[in-house]
């Protein structure tokens, strides 16, 4: 298949652009696009057929859910049923933006978007391409992050082009992702809503709205047999292709221990390489070596951490050792993409 590839200035969006998207969505066909968190692979979520190639192009298990895209908050009740007050309290804080909400789904949403369940995640974009777009589609996008499976999410259209060229219709080039990790997931179908997966959205903003959040606690562990009800909470995700360790500790502690690695791989041969922030990252030894931002800034942590992922595999390094971060507030999302990315590899020191 031959893919079409357009880039797009989200300050100047060209409309003959986004009606070809849409008119490709409502054929059938998969359209990978931006979003403020990462880039979507879209399909139209009413139509099995379509997530059925969704889970074709990424190499997905088809028991993993798919996240439905809307573009109008009165379009929650067209795909969810008994839906809470609450949800429309979430909604007025935190839509459009980072945030996917999990519902009981209604009769027209298809099982193979759902991944077989009985609910329906849904999120409202605030990338104004990705808005566009999603009308332009018939208003329900079902779009997981559009990279092959296990692979770093991508949030530079690079990377889409990388894993995707050839297995979809277009890829959407619109810039770099302002936010760089996908969506807080929450759920909403149980007596105390949960958070199923950490992004932007933290359990410190849900309580300025709501009186009560809890967290699933596999979200910093690797213990859950559970089908999952989000994407993301069951199977390896976000990993490079070199073997990524987690280090934990002192600073002082943590890089003696990754130097000390650093030298017996590199006696060995393999090509070494290290996430560090900024305060530490002169203090390493290894080949290669990426600043993920300032150990405080959590955001610029979190915006980092795919595209470095992603230039480890750029260099071919075959060893990489991380730094431990912060598990609460945005960095909690940190820590659990990156534990997933070294299939709970860590070392305390």
């Amino acid at each position: 298949m031959e893919t079409k590839i357009v880039k797009i200035d989200k300050d100047n969006i060209d409309e003959d652009v986004i009606n070809e998207a849409g008119l490709i969505i409502k054929n059938g066909g998969l359209v990978a696009f931006p979003t403020e968190t990462v880039y979507g692979l879209g399909g139209d979520a009413l139509n099995k057929n379509s997530s059925k190639k969704i889970y074709e192009a990424k190499g997905r298990p088809s028991d993993n859910p798919l996240i439905v895209h809307i573009a109008d908050i009165g379009d929650i009740e067209k795909i969810a049923i008994d839906v809470p007050p609450i949800t429309y309290e979430l909604a007025k804080r935190f839509w459009p933006g980072p945030l996917t909400m999990i519902l009981k789904k209604a009769e027209c949403v298809p099982l193979e978007t759902t991944g077989g369940l009985d609910t329906v995640a849904i999120r409202y974009p605030s990338n104004p391409i990705a808005q566009k777009f999603i009308k332009a589609s018939g208003g329900f996008v079902a779009a997981p992050s559009a990279n092959r499976s296990g692979k770093p999410s991508p949030t530079e259209g690079k990377y889409v082009i990388e894993d995707m060229d050839s297995l979809i219709e277009m890829i959407i080039d619109g810039g770099s992702s302002d936010i760089g990790l996908e969506s807080t997931i929450i759920d909403l179908t149980s007596d105390e809503p949960m958070i199923l997966r950490p992004g932007f959205v933290t359990k410190e903003d849900f309580l300025n709205v709501i009186e009560n959040v809890s967290i699933d606690r596999t979200i910093l562990d690797s213990s859950s047999g559970a089908k999952p009800k989000a994407p993301g909470m069951k199977y390896r995700h976000y990993a490079p292709s070199g073997e990524l360790t987690i280090i934990h500790g002192e600073p002082k502690d943590v890089v003696a221990y990754i130097n000390e690695e650093v030298s017996r791989y590199k006696a060995q041969g393999q090509k070494t390489g290290i996430i560090a922030t900024k305060e530490n990252s002169g203090y390493y030894r290894a080949d290669v070596i990426k600043e993920i931002g300032n150990r405080d800034d959590d955001e610029s942590i979190a915006r980092n951490l795919f595209r470095i992922l992603r230039e480890m595999d750029d260099e071919n390094v075959k060893v990489i050792f991380s730094e431990g971060f912060r598990e609460e507030g945005i960095a909690m999302a940190t820590m659990n993409r990156l534990l997933k990315a070294a299939g709970h590899k860590e070392v305390r020191v």
